[in-house]
């Protein structure tokens, strides 16, 4: 099963997403995309709130690029296991420096590991593209891909929560997909 857990900065997503792993019976596999950075305070912050958040029984990976590596990996080492992405904003950021080829190709395979994948996903992403239209170049790149993306994760997920002020929603239940152009 593959779920995808989408909202805006600070409205709950990681929670929701957290959760969703708590109810699971599998053993749990949190994978973090992003990298500490002792030069950031606040990104140390922001990271060292989901460690505390994290039961100690959560095995936590830190895998900042190779993410279809890490899940076939997972798939043939622990299959039995639940595992909990968050976030593919962060990853994406991480791969800014691709260019559109690149990217296509890390995507692609990444869709197609997801697919491919039996055990059961959690993945969290940051809903762009609600506000101002970025004013650089890299901003509108990085919005357009984490939107195409969502977009392509949400088709081949079993279920999507779009989380708004702390409350989760099943678009998946409620919406109607958009077929892809």
């Amino acid at each position: 099963m593959i779920t995808l857990v989408i909202g805006a900065a600070s409205s709950g997503k990681s929670e929701w997403a957290e959760l969703l792993a708590t109810r699971s019976p599998q053993p749990i596999i949190y994978i973090a995309t992003g990298v500490s950075d002792p030069n950031d305070p606040q990104w140390q912050a922001k990271i060292q709130r989901h460690r505390e958040r994290r039961p100690d029984s959560w095995n936590a990976l830190e895998v900042p690029i190779d993410l279809a590596q890490a899940i076939s990996d997972l798939q043939s080492t622990k299959p039995d296991n639940y595992l909990l992405i968050d976030s593919l904003g962060t990853w994406l950021a991480n791969l800014l420096d691709r260019d559109e080829e690149q990217w296509a190709a890390i995507e692609q395979e990444f869709l197609a590991t997801l697919q491919a994948s039996k055990l059961e996903i959690t993945l969290v992403a940051e809903e762009v593209g609600w506000g101002v239209v970025p004013a650089y170049e890299l901003g509108r790149v990085f919005r357009d891909r984490l939107g195409k993306l969502s977009r392509k994760v949400g088709a081949i997920s079993d279920r999507v929560f779009l989380v708004v002020g702390g409350h989760a929603i099943d678009i998946k239940k409620l919406g109607e997909r958009l077929p892809f152009n």
